[in-house]
């Protein structure tokens, strides 16, 4: 009799343990969380932040729960279980609902997750999933079967974010934090896969794990998010150093390369492009360098045949611009209103009375060609 009372006292402590820890950290990393989305996600109307630390928050909830009914009979285990599945229930929702607002999202899920049906995707499972649970806890069902709706919709909620949080890592070029991301999805899983088993405590030490990582996680998210903010700053024109060489490989192919310096975060960053985009950015540089205002001029559309012009149309300058984005961010990893416009202001200006000219802003000191 003895040892199962010091038993008891021994669960209950572990209980009241795993309860305050779960509520003090999970609290604070809310606050943490919503304290970086309001310095910085706020002025992005990037609302993925707030999604993310609002399903930290239930976490936190479950914790005062487990305090609050840390000595509840055996009568009163379906009312707490079925708390804590309700809270896991809205842990995975959140999370599901920060999704869309990731800017890297893998190829297969990118189109079902930007779609206007996600909303009812998530919602639709999630109310078939939190109805019966509710009902079971009014009910008084054995406990073990609360929790059951909540594991399954939780398997489908770390599906979708293993995959979000690989793409996440591997395009912002941290691919070290990316396995972590999967490692930690996988202690999930057999943190879900311990609600089945019945073994409360085993329960509780991978529940600590992972609840831990995945916070570590969203942290690490958050600061690749800013770590990207700031790298992807477009430099001013006097801040700028283009470099224009070019290599011959074994074969006898030349490979045109532009290395630009300026950019935070790098030393310097090489772009490679093809021969006619070198040959048109290296135009410009020749000019800058070599001729009094070095403009170049736009063919117009009723052009002089007797007249050759510099470059061809327009599309010629978006090209170049894009191949040169492309080559820094990597391809389509970026936004017009972020990165074209600032870039392209950085680069070029065009002639005050509109005459088709164009050329490039940096100072002629700022540019080097090399193995020409």
């Amino acid at each position: 009799m003895f040892n199962l009372i010091l038993a008891n006292q021994t669960d209950i402590s572990i209980y009241g343990f795993y309860g305050w820890w779960q509520l003090t950290v999970c609290l604070f990393a809310f606050v943490a969380l919503m304290s970086i989305w309001y310095h910085i996600g706020k002025n992005q109307k990037d609302y993925g932040p707030v999604w993310l630390a609002l399903s930290v928050l239930c976490w936190a909830c479950s914790g005062l729960v487990e305090i609050l009914m840390l000595h509840q009979d055996e009568t009163g285990l379906p009312l707490k279980e079925g708390l804590r599945s309700v809270f896991s229930l809205l842990n995975s929702l959140f999370i599901l609902m920060a999704l869309p607002w990731f800017k890297y999202l893998p190829k297969p899920f990118a189109p079902l997750i930007k779609s206007k049906f996600w909303s009812y995707i998530i919602g639709i499972p999630f109310a078939f999933a939190l109805l019966p649970t509710l009902l079971k806890m009014v009910l008084r069902s054995t406990p073990s079967t609360i929790n059951e709706l909540d594991v399954y919709y939780a398997l489908l909620t770390l599906l979708f974010l293993g995959f979000v949080l690989w793409e996440s890592f591997i395009k912002r070029r941290l691919p070290l934090l990316g396995w972590l991301s999967l490692l930690t999805i996988l202690v999930t899983l057999v943190a879900q896969v311990y609600k089945f088993m019945g073994n409360s405590i085993n329960l509780l030490l991978f529940s600590a794990i992972f609840k831990t990582s995945l916070i570590m996680l969203f942290f690490a998210l958050a600061l690749s998010w800013v770590k990207e903010l700031t790298e992807t700053i477009i430099p001013q024109p006097h801040q700028l150093k283009l470099t224009f060489g070019k290599k011959r490989k074994s074969k006898g192919k030349n490979i045109y390369e532009v290395a630009l310096l300026g950019f935070p975060g790098d030393a310097e960053r090489t772009v490679q492009l093809t021969q006619a985009l070198y040959k048109l950015f290296k135009t410009f540089a020749d000019r800058k360098m070599h001729s009094e205002g070095g403009w170049l001029e736009i063919k117009p559309k009723n052009f002089d045949t007797s007249k050759n012009y510099d470059i061809n149309d327009h599309n010629e300058l978006k090209r170049l611009v894009e191949a040169l984005l492309d080559g820094l961010f990597g391809k389509k990893n970026w936004t017009k209103d972020m990165h074209y416009t600032p870039l392209k202001n950085t680069l070029f200006e065009m002639s005050e009375n509109r005459e088709r000219k164009i050329r490039l802003l940096l100072p002629k000191e700022n540019i080097y060609i090399e193995n020409e």
